[in-house]
This record gives C-alpha cells, structure tokens and sequence, in this order.
C-alpha cells in the first residue's frame, strides 16, 4: 500500500509541475510554445486556459490527498524517523591526536 500511494504521489507531482508550466501567464509563458495559436483551435475560443487551470486543481487536491494519506499510514504504523536515529548507537569519531612539539633551534656559537 505504501509502494501504491508513494507512486501515486510521484505521478501527481510530475502532472502537477506539467500543468503549472503549460499555463499561460501574461507573455504567453511555456505554453505558447508548445501550442501557440494552433492551441486555440482545438480547445476552442478561450484556449486551454479553463481545462488547464481545472487539471490544475484536481491534481493539486490529488497530490494534497496522497500526501495526506501517507502521513495517516505513517502514524498508524506508529514509526517516527526520529525514533529510527534514535535506536542507532552514537558513532563517535576518535580525537585527532595532537601535534607532535617542533623542538626549538640549536643556537649556533656566535663568531667574533
């Protein structure tokens, strides 16, 4: 059930992301590009404006519902990602050990 509902919420983003991109905005945005005027034609006077902007809220309140749904099943399981960090052992990382002193420089014998 979760494989289920975690593919159905890949899916509604994917559409989700498409519908948002080929909306119209106010210079024609990435839908003129792939429709242009032939777009107008096929879904009449108004364009895909109305159809796109429906798929729009549909898949948003699909992908808000799956989301939903994951989370009631994730609290039915009673399983919580910070209980799965918590149940790990710390690993500790050993101290880096200390430098070893640079001895001072022999004074060489002065000449005079």
């Amino acid at each position: 059930m979760n494989g289920l509902a975690l593919a159905l919420l890949i899916l509604f983003g994917v559409l989700l992301i498409g519908a948002i991109l080929l909306q119209p905005g106010t210079k024609g945005g990435l839908g003129a590009s792939f429709g242009g005027g032939g777009a107008n034609s096929a879904f009449g006077a108004q364009g895909a404006t109305p159809f796109l902007s429906k798929a729009t809220y549909w898949l948003a309140a699909g992908f808000l519902g799956t989301t939903l749904f994951i989370e009631v099943l994730i609290i039915r399981s009673n399983r919580s990602v910070l209980e799965k960090t918590a149940d790990k052992p710390a690993v500790t990382a050993p101290a880096p050990a200390a430098p070893a002193p640079i001895p001072a420089p022999a004074h060489a014998p002065s000449k005079q």
